[in-house]
């Protein structure tokens, strides 16, 4: 009698775990297409948003590829404006959120629930971003020419120092002394000895003139 019983409990308990396994797999699949309406939701959105932004991706050039503009799948999807900023869709699903991820966490740059006030706030964020990538080509642009520059000036250097000096004919000319002959030099010393002694002569007569007395002659 006993034993009954037992197994009347057995088949009564196992008949209400397969009722609550067959319960929790009709939620499952409830929660599953609840999950599955919301994506579809919030990547119909973004496709709105997408579309007020085709006249910014037309602008740009197609062999850009900074740029993404693509929606992304997954359980939350999101519109890549680039590497770094996308928007997505709040808790409330209706609002559209402008992130950014930073080394710092995610940055949150705009929120509506309005998609034409999005767009122009990543119509923003495009034009900045373009002027910050012309100024860092311009900065890398400036960088090479000066280490070019300083390169060249230095291999100028090098080479200046390997050739020998090299003085103009025209100085060389001018620097130039004519040479003498010893004949012309013995003629030149010998008038000025003569005009030395006769200097001597004259200042020897003036002095004894001055002090009277007569030199005899």
């Amino acid at each position: 009698m006993s034993e009954s019983r037992d197994n009347i409990a057995q088949l009564m308990g196992t008949k209400r775990l397969a009722d609550a396994v067959r319960q929790a797999k009709i939620a499952a699949a409830h929660r599953s297409d609840v999950v599955v309406d919301i994506r579809e939701a919030d990547r119909a959105r973004l496709e709105i948003l997408a579309e007020e932004l085709h006249p910014i991706v037309r602008e740009l050039d197609p062999a850009d590829d900074f740029f993404d503009f693509t929606i992304s799948g997954g359980s939350h999807p999101r519109l890549w404006i680039d590497g770094t900023a996308n928007v997505m869709m709040a808790r409330d699903r209706r609002t559209y959120r402008f992130v950014r991820e930073t080394r710092i966490g995610r940055l949150t740059m705009a929120e509506s629930t309005e998609p034409r006030a999005i767009a122009d706030r990543v119509t923003d964020y495009v034009a900045a971003r373009m002027v910050e990538r012309e100024k860092a080509y311009a900065a890398d642009d400036a960088m090479g020419a000066e280490e070019g520059y300083a390169n060249g000036r230095s291999l100028r250097q090098v080479e200046d120092q390997d050739e020998p000096l090299r003085i103009p004919e025209t100085k060389k000319k001018s620097e130039a002394k004519p040479q003498r002959s010893k004949t012309s030099d013995f003629a030149i010393a010998l008038v000025w000895l003569m005009i030395g002694a006769v200097l001597g002569a004259a200042i020897l007569l003036a002095i004894a003139s001055y002090r009277g007395v007569t030199i005899p002659g």
